[in-house]
């Protein structure tokens, strides 16, 4: 059974970073400096998490996460709200749950009257690609980058029409 959780909960942070680390590094050769920045960045976003800007939902099964998705609404009046930590652990993909989660994203910056939302994210991630452009996301810049550690073609999507 899977079940949903809104904001933290003990052990977030480490499980989150997990899925990161452990799917990135598999499939793209990601390593310390990525699991480290995801670590860092997402402490970072919960020790200044305020319930009326912010969200951070959590997918799991059997006490165990295994999906996350949250918005960072501390810029949303001046670059847009940021959608950020976007995973679902790979036996749980294709069933639904990514689309579930973005879905509580959207209601999320629709309630709050967010009127811009982005997310950075690289080229070659084809299904969650698919999932921003299905749900209104559009690519509206690609450089060659190395934020996450190793060189990647980056990519910024933008939605800028909430319905």
């Amino acid at each position: 059974m899977i079940e949903y959780h809104t904001g933290y909960i003990p052990g977030v942070i480490g499980r989150i970073s997990e899925l990161h680390g452990i799917y990135y590094h598999q499939h793209w050769g990601f390593g310390v400096f990525f699991e480290a920045r995801v670590a860092t960045d997402l402490s970072e976003f919960l020790k200044n998490y305020i319930q009326a800007r912010d969200r951070l939902w959590t997918i799991s099964q059997a006490g165990r996460i295994e999906g996350s998705i949250a918005i960072d609404g501390s810029r949303a009046d001046t670059e847009g709200a940021h959608l950020r930590w976007f995973i679902v652990a790979e036996a749980l993909q294709r069933k639904g749950y990514g689309s579930q989660l973005i879905t509580l994203a959207l209601d999320f910056c629709h309630a709050k009257g967010y009127s811009h939302l982005f997310l950075n994210t690289f080229e070659g991630l084809e299904t969650a690609r698919h999932l921003y452009e299905k749900n209104g996301f559009q690519l509206v810049e690609q450089r060659t980058g190395a934020q996450w550690g190793l060189e990647v073609n980056e990519q910024r999507y933008e939605l800028t029409r909430l319905e």
